[in-house]
Parts: structure tokens; C-alpha cells; sequence
């Protein structure tokens, strides 16, 4: 928590030189004494925690177990994509664990989370660093796909090489996170920083054999069916929800970029993080994932405490919001490039249009 209190100072001043950025007026909260605002939902209810933990994970274990031996194959796809939805809840509890947020101290939750590793290709050493990365450099211009897609100015992308666009249009296609089985997670995850730095990222080369393993050992028991519908239909679902739920977080028709000299934690939270508009049942599969301004203001804060910290803060109840609607959808991929004239998000075909007219 000290080092975002200590980037929010930085905060204060910048806003105090344009103090409509985010509509605020005397009385109104905002760097670090909104980021204490939040301190009293950062405490989880272990019991409350293990309850979450173990439920979600015996649903999984039962429906994937169905999915694989139920003989009528429509009543497989439902389970399987069932499946598919409680593996992105329990992702979730894996995202805070790793963060901090549950069970820190847990010798038990360690082990099982060690064990989901493997199952759901985030091998710790590499997800922590990524993600790390990802906290600190949400809403910077950055080319590189570390923890996160990259982003460029309009005037990057007047400047870039053919190959270089080509390179940055491709990681950003809709494509790569509706495979995000493959792209993402397999390869960002797991198979670049294993090339990158076997040593280091040693585990990574774990998890990719012990993935195979269980697909290779769901094959040989139960035949290509069985390991299809228990785990490489569910598996390929949940990656494409996961990826898209973090790609749309970041890259939104609101979201706004911040210059490196005003960076902080709570501006990269409130401008540059979304809030996801979803029903109370899509909420509950995705672990409160939605409320990512809250989440990225504090990660200490348990999934299921967001809630209850946006609706005591009226400061945290107006973020910049998108859904899983297909005009928002098309809005998210459609924000490409950030336009430091504009002050706002275009896509390319608007880039494009701008180069030709001068602006």
C-alpha cells in the first residue's frame, strides 16, 4: 500500500492543475484518502473465503466429471459449458489468492492452487511477474504484451513499420482472445517466458507437461470425447471469456491514457480500468470481476467484498462502464490506439482517416 500512496501524492497535484478530470468538487474523495476509503473492505473472512474456494471448486470437479461421462452428448455440451463458466469463477479465487487478497497464509489453499496451476496453464512465477507488470503500467502507452495487450498513439502508429503493424494488429485481434486457449495462455503464459528464461521461469515448463499429461491421460482412458468435453471445450470457453473480460477492463471507448509525469495507481484505476455492467448471475461467474476500477485501486480487497466497497463509496459509483452487449464489444476492439490530440481512443480506420486529412 505504501507505494501507492506515495504515487497518489503525485495524483493530487496533477488534478489540482484540471480538477473536472473526473468531475470532482469539494467534499469528494479521491488519491490517497479514497484509496483509505477502501482499507475496511481489504480484510477477507477466512471462513467466508474457504466457503467461496471449496464450493467453487467441487462444482467444477462434479460438472467436468459429468461432462466426461454423461453418455448423451447434448447434456454434455451443457456441462461442459457449465464447466466452462465455474473455471473462470474459480480463476478468480486464484487471481486473489495470488494477489494476496484470500488465503495468504494457507499451507492448504498453497497446494491447491500449486495443483490448479497446472489445470488452468498459470504457472505462478510467470503469472505473478505479468500481472505485477500489468498493476503498474495500466493506462501507459506500452508496446509490449507483458501482463497485458499493448497500446500506442496515433502518431506511433503514423511512425511504425509495416511489420510493426502488422505485429501490433494482430495481438490486439479478436482473434487472438477468442483463442486465448492457445495465444494467451498457453503461449504468453507459459511458452515465452519458459524461452525466454528457463531457469527463472522453471515451473512454466511444469504446468505445459502436466496439462498435457491430463488431456493426454483423459484420451487414452476415455477416448478423444471424454477429453474433449472435460477439458478442451471448457477450457477453450472459459480462456475466451477470461481473455475477453481482461481485454474490454483495459481498452474501452472511455478509457483514458495518462502521461508517464501524472501516472498513478488511483488515476490508472479510475480512468484507464472499466466497470463491467453484468447480471447478478454473470457477477457470480465471474467472481465480481466487473468491478475492476475497485479491484485495481486496491487488490487487497476479496472478489466477493467489491460489491459491498462500491456501494459505501459514492466516489467508486461512476466509473466509465462497458458490458458484455455487442455494440460494447465492438466499441472495446474498435478502441485501438490512443489519440494524444483527441484525448480519447480511436480505431484504426478512424487513425487512418485523421493521417489523411492532416489532423
Amino acid at each position: 500500500m505504501s507505494r501507492r500512496h506515495t504515487n497518489d501524492e503525485t495524483c493530487e497535484a496533477g488534478f489540482s492543475a484540471n480538477p473536472d478530470r473526473l468531475g470532482h468538487s469539494n467534499g469528494i474523495r479521491i488519491g490517497r484518502d479514497l484509496i483509505k476509503a477502501t482499507e475496511p473492505f481489504a480484510v477477507e473472512n477466512v471462513a467466508q473465503s474457504w466457503w467461496y474456494v471449496g464450493s467453487i471448486f467441487s462444482l467444477l470437479i462434479v460438472t467436468l466429471i459429468g461432462a466426461g461421462m454423461v453418455p448423451w452428448w447434448p447434456a454434455r455440451l451443457m456441462l461442459s459449458i457449465l464447466g466452462a463458466l465455474f473455471m473462470v469463477r474459480a480463476y478468480i479465487t486464484y487471481h486473489d489468492y495470488m494477489h494476496g487478497s484470500i488465503l495468504r497464509n494457507s499451507r492448504v489453499a498453497w497446494l491447491l492452487y500449486r495443483v490448479y496451476s497446472a489445470f488452468a496453464l498459470t504457472p505462478s512465477r510467470s503469472w505473478r511477474g505479468s500481472h505485477n507488470y500489468h498493476h503498474g503500467h495500466v493506462g501507459k502507452i506500452s508496446t509490449s504484451s507483458i501482463g497485458a495487450f499493448p497500446m500506442i498513439t496515433t502518431k506511433m502508429w503514423r511512425d511504425a513499420s509495416p511489420a510493426d503493424r502488422v505485429s501490433y494488429r494482430l495481438q490486439r485481434h479478436p482473434l487472438v482472445v477468442l483463442l486465448g486457449y492457445i495465444t494467451i495462455f498457453a503461449i504468453n503464459i507459459c511458452v515465452l517466458p519458459l524461452l525466454r528464461n528457463p531457469i527463472k521461469y522453471w515451473d512454466s515448463a511444469v504446468v505445459l507437461l502436466a496439462h498435457g499429461a491430463l488431456i493426454s491421460l483423459l484420451w487414452v482412458v476415455g477416448g478423444f470425447d471424454v477429453a474433449f468435453f472435460a477439458m478442451l471445450l471448457p477450457m477453450t470457453l472459459a480462456s475466451a471469456l477470461g481473455s475477453y473480460l481482461f481485454f474490454a477492463q483495459h481498452s474501452f471507448k472511455r478509457m483514458h491514457i495518462i502521461s508517464p509525469e501524472s501516472w498513478t495507481y488511483y488515476r490508472a484505476a479510475l480512468e484507464s480500468s472499466s466497470y463491467m455492467r453484468l447480471n447478478k448471475l454473470m457477477q457470480w461467474f465471474t467472481g465480481n470481476i466487473g468491478y475492476h476500477h475497485i479491484h485495481h485501486l486496491n487488490i487487497h480487497i476479496p472478489f466477493y467484498r467489491l460489491p459491498e466497497a462500491m456501494a459505501a463509496i459514492p466516489e467508486l459509483q461512476s466509473p466509465a462502464t462497458t458490458s458484455l452487449a455487442i455494440r460494447d464489444i465492438m466499441d472495446c476492439f474498435n478502441a485501438s490506439l490512443w489519440d494524444e490530440d483527441l484525448q480519447r481512443m480511436v480505431s484504426f480506420r478512424e487513425a487512418n482517416e485523421l493521417t489523411a486529412t492532416g489532423s
